[in-house]
């Protein structure tokens, strides 16, 4: 009696491979570890294969063992190819997903080259897209990556040697009982889900259901691809997978391939399956169920007391914060923010918030009324803290102006550090752009100069914009930052000291951070507005020369520049790396540089003042009014430059500046202050 033919193809369930001529076929229900080639973290388990381990940034794959023939004999036409397989994707811990798998088609075994993460152990930061990977793949994402394009945190890709996918759809089949309908899947909530992939004239099409359903007539994906320049004579079929930071499982439980039969999939067995949906999932015809429902009903009247019982607490504490506010802080916006608001905004201080380091405690990102904040701690051990505090409080906290950083509130805990909490600067700190970070991401010319405008722009409103006249004190690159636009804001007003216009500044302690702080500091630590004057002439340098104002074994920078100018090499103290970018006039490096050394200049009469140098920064010399310090005497030409610092070495044979130690030893020997008082910042 003649045997049916369905059953004769029952019969193949237990040979492992069936090759003849260029075809391939193999039908895997059950893992054996001689069946497969493992890589990376990839194990073998319960017949079950594993694709990563159970922790961070965690390889794996697993290919067929031998090459697969892709052309027919003796032509160049691509061979077709079904294949069908079964997995599971699950959380591990309830922590967040991450990342995927991927069925692939690759020319090489191994996993040397690839990345873990949004890689998925195929491709790294320097191959993807490399049209000679020749690898294809479909992805099974559930992280959403904007380098990659990605639509969503839960989708299927077709990759041709990119992780940016040709067509992509989310996770999920087309309902055949209800036409039309589609149904959504979780990727990674553990459930067994099977996949059918088919190529034929280069048409390729992806259906996924879960395990034991029927193959969807309507495909998830149907994309026209040509693989002809993809594929090579021979490759290696298998998948991949990768963790992250984030963890979940990867599992293939069943797995089939033929070069010439369509319905190779009907061959997996779906039933029985082992099942790897975390616990509590799909309880809903559990026992527990009702009593599940009932105490979360009564977890949501708890919520709604604890919730209610807040509010009353919130405004009772906003009336005492009311009450208790002294006079001062009546009169200055903007006024308290509670502390509570701020701990939630930065997730409790955690470190993983933390952007920067002040002069008096750790800077944080967060989020206050829908608005990304800086929100910045200052330390309070001693009396000197509360009153750089209630400085910059009285200071920034009244001014306004486009090119200084803003401040939103403040807070002052009873038993704790005293807090401010400005607008977030996207892009950070000038010196960031200019020191810290790689080539092709430093400010160039048009950038820098700007940046530069920004602050003196921000400086003279300080200076002469405002009721009072206002003193930074400590003007550096890390105090100025970038917002998302690139504009330059001058921040970090703990030092800052407010005086009435025409008087002179009651402070003569010795303030600032070596490198940046004018002679006459150090001389009788008195500041003025021309000690800001300074302070910005050595920003000038440092942003144009790409140097600290003291690096070691290198003369101060403003000694540098000079000693450049005299050899008439002036041009050579630009950033290299801005020559490389060209873009850079000569001629406006050169005035640029000029006007730094002039600020820098170390008679504080003979410094430009701050509305001279906008002035000039802008190119509006020729319309400045004449006065007795008029411009024409700080014009910027190499020969007047060239001649005050002559006369100035001839005068004071000034060759250096004073590090740190000779500013205390000079201090102790001609300042009757106690070195308690002096305060100088050194970097």
């Amino acid at each position: 009696m003649a045997l049916h033919p369905y059953f004769i193809l029952l019969l193949l369930v237990q040979i492992p491979s069936l090759q003849f001529s260029s075809a391939t076929e193999f039908v895997f229900n059950r893992f054996n570890s001689t069946d497969l080639l493992f890589f990376g973290n990839a194990t073998l388990s319960s017949n079950i294969l594993s694709l990563t381990a159970e922790s961070s940034f965690s390889i794996g794959r697993v290919l067929y063992p031998t090459k697969i023939h892709t052309r027919s004999p003796n032509s160049t036409n691509l061979l077709p190819f079904s294949t069908s397989f079964i997995f599971s994707i699950a959380r591990i811990k309830n922590t967040l997903p991450g990342h995927g798998l991927v069925f692939v088609f690759t020319p090489h075994t191994g996993i040397q080259g690839t990345s873990s993460a949004q890689h998925l152990g195929l491709f790294n930061w320097t191959n993807n897209g490399d049209h000679n990977n020749h690898v294809f793949g479909i992805e099974f994402d559930v992280f959403k990556n904007q380098e990659f394009n990605d639509i969503n945190e839960n989708h299927v890709g077709v990759d041709v040697n990119s992780l940016t996918s040709l067509a992509a759809e989310p996770a999920g089949y087309w309902s055949d009982k209800k036409e039309g309908s589609f149904e959504d899947l979780v990727l990674n909530n553990g459930v067994n889900y099977q996949v059918w992939i088919d190529y034929l004239n280069f048409q390729l099409s992806v259906t996924m259901a879960p395990a034991g359903k029927k193959k969807p007539r309507k495909a998830l994906l149907n994309v026209s691809i040509d693989l002809s320049e993809v594929f090579l004579d021979e490759m290696y079929v298998g998948f991949g997978a990768a963790t992250g930071r984030l963890v979940e499982s990867h599992r293939i439980l069943g797995w089939s391939f033929s070069n010439s039969n369509v319905y190779v999939g009907e061959l997996l067995k779906t039933s029985n399956l082992p099942l790897f949906v975390p616990r509590g999932k799909f309880v809903f015809g559990s026992s527990g169920f009702i009593a599940g429902i009932v105490g979360g009903i009564v977890f949501v009247l708890v919520f709604i007391v604890c919730i209610s019982l807040f509010l009353v607490k919130k405004k009772r504490r906003q009336k005492r914060l009311r009450e208790d506010m002294e006079e001062w802080e009546l009169e200055y916006w903007p006024h308290r923010i509670d502390y509570q608001d701020i701990n939630v905004a930065t997730k409790r201080f955690s470190e993983e918030n933390v952007i920067g380091f002040g002069g008096n405690g750790k800077v944080y990102k967060g989020v206050v009324g829908g608005a990304e904040v800086a929100v910045k701690q200052f330390a309070h051990e001693s009396e000197e803290g509360v009153r750089e505090f209630l400085a910059e409080v009285s200071s920034l906290g009244r001014l306004k102006h486009r090119n200084l950083v803003g401040l939103r509130g403040w807070c002052k805990r009873e038993k704790g550090n005293l807090i401010l909490v400005y607008d977030y600067m996207e892009n950070g700190s000038l010196d960031k752009k200019v020191f810290e970070c790689e080539e092709s991401f430093i400010l160039n010319w048009e950038d820098r100069l700007r940046v530069l405008k920004d602050v003196a722009a921000g400086i003279l409103y300080l200076h002469e914009g405002w009721e009072a006249r206002v003193l930074h004190r400590d003007i550096k690159a890390s105090n100025v930052l970038l917002d998302k636009d690139m504009n330059g804001r001058l921040g970090d007003f703990g030092l800052a000291r407010m005086h009435g216009h025409g008087e002179m500044a009651s402070t003569t302690r010795v303030i600032g951070t070596v490198g940046y702080m004018a002679p006459e500091i150090v001389r009788n630590g008195r500041a003025s507005a021309q000690t800001d004057v300074f302070g910005f002439g050595v920003l000038v340098l440092e942003v144009v020369c790409g140097r600290r104002p003291i690096e070691d074994g290198m003369p101060h920078l403003v000694d540098w520049v000079w000693g450049l100018m005299e050899q008439g090499k002036l041009g050579d103290a630009l950033d290299k790396r801005l020559k490389t970018k060209g873009g850079c006039d000569g001629e406006e490096v050169e005035r640029v540089l000029h006007l730094g050394l002039l600020c820098a200049y170390p008679e504080p009469n003979s410094r430009p003042t701050i509305r001279q140098v906008v002035k000039l920064l802008e190119g509006n010399s020729d319309t400045v009014e004449s006065e007795s310090d008029s411009m024409e005497a700080y014009m910027l030409d190499k020969a007047k430059t060239t001649a005050m610092w002559y006369k100035y070495r001839r005068s004071f044979h000034h060759k250096k500046h004073p590090t740190l130690d000779e500013i205390r030893s000079s201090l102790s020997s001609s300042m009757s202050l106690p070195w308690s008082d002096i305060m100088v910042e050194g970097r």
